[in-house]
Order: structure tokens, then sequence, then C-alpha cells
């Protein structure tokens, strides 16, 4: 979805683009692998993942200790995700989300901080669960 690449060039947010760079399906697990690396290193704050769906990616950033990846497909589901789950991948179908409303989901994404107090509680007990 190059209308979030050109969304976050023109308000100046750096980025890394972890791909893909071709219409050619590819294994999106190893993307997702890299890319959510790249946040629980601390070499990236948040991620934005694309793939046809959505599900494949969120399923694989999941496996991923540290990362918590939701899938939005409205502009609440974003606020919510980041007030009460402090989720730090946002995921969107490509192919079920026009650009307009993926444009704000981002924004809304990337602008919405966490909540805390009570909903730590909760992201602790989903560490928890996963053996963290």
């Amino acid at each position: 979805m190059r209308v979030v690449k050109s969304y976050l060039d023109d308000y100046g947010l750096e980025y890394n683009d972890f791909g893909t760079y071709t219409p050619e399906s590819c294994d999106y697990p190893q993307i997702a692998a890299r890319a959510a690396r790249s946040i629980t290193s601390g070499e990236c704050e948040k991620g934005v993942f694309i793939c046809g769906t959505g599900v494949g990616m969120s399923m694989a950033a999941n496996r991923i200790m540290g990362i918590r990846a939701a899938l939005c497909t409205d502009c609440y589901t974003a606020e919510m995700t980041r007030r009460h789950n402090d989720a730090n991948v946002l995921v969107l179908g490509g192919r079920v989300t026009g650009a307009g409303p993926a444009l704000r989901i981002v924004d809304i994404f990337l602008n919405t901080g966490f909540d805390g107090g009570r909903h730590e509680g909760r992201i602790a007990m989903l560490d928890e669960m996963r053996g963290g």
C-alpha cells in the first residue's frame, strides 16, 4: 500500500521498509519476523505491517515475544488498541482496506497514546501467557 509510505514521507516520519518490493508472492512470515524484531530490539518504535487481508502478518508478528500486533479495519479499533492494549504493530489488509480509511487508521494508530493504569496489568497477563 504505497499510500502509507507516501503518508509517512509527507509527515517527515522516519521508517524502515522491510519489503516487499514487487507484486510477486512472498513468504510473509520472514518479512514479519524481520520487521517485528526491529521493534523488539529498539531499532523501531512501532510498525505498520500490510498483507492481502492482514491476517497472515498479524499471526506471524504475534509469534514474536514483545509484539502486540492488531489487525485494524476501522478508526475506533485503531484508537482502542493503542489506548488499551499498547499495540506496537498496526496490521492492515491491503486488498480489503481502501486507501482513505487506511490513512485515517494509520494516523490514529501513530498518534494515540497508551492509557496505562488497569491496562498495564492486562498486558502483563498477555506476556505471561506467552512465557515472558
